[in-house]
């Protein structure tokens, strides 16, 4: 999908942040990228549907273990498990590889948009961020 690292601040115009702050500054956009997703993602959700999700993002053991037994009975052997399994090398009964898959496989039954609104709201940030450069670099702004 996207990758929030050096590609992404030469993108962005930030590639000659200084090396101690852009993990920093990483850190920040991701932060911010996941309050503004998850905002947009509620509007519209019924209180049962937040509910449920929040025990998937708390990582609800017993939630998550149920919820996948009546939704994705076969999730092992579902390609997004596989390929979240592989990229984080995860123990295929890890709590966090479970709680990850389980929040993905929500929110593509639950909102199926939610990669659009990934990447419209990851567009405002950037466009944001490209606007202010010159200031978060701390440089002068040419008025």
């Amino acid at each position: 999908m996207f990758e929030l690292d050096d590609n992404f601040l030469n993108e962005i115009g930030l590639g000659e942040l200084p090396e101690d702050q852009k993990k920093p500054f990483l850190q920040h956009i991701y932060q911010e990228l996941e309050m503004r997703v998850g905002t947009k993602l509620s509007d519209g959700m019924s209180d049962d549907q937040l509910e449920e999700f929040g025990q998937i993002i708390e990582q609800k053991d017993n939630f998550i273990g149920s919820w996948l037994e009546n939704n994705v009975p076969n999730y092992k052997n579902d390609k997004t498990f596989i390929k979240l399994q592989q990229s984080s090398k995860l123990d295929v009964d890890s709590k966090d590889l479970k709680a990850e898959y389980a929040a993905t496989k929500w929110l593509e039954i639950n909102r199926p948009d939610y990669r659009e609104v990934v990447s419209s709201v990851l567009g405002e940030i950037k466009q944001e961020i490209m606007a202010n450069k010159d200031t978060i670099l701390g440089r002068e702004s040419a008025a």
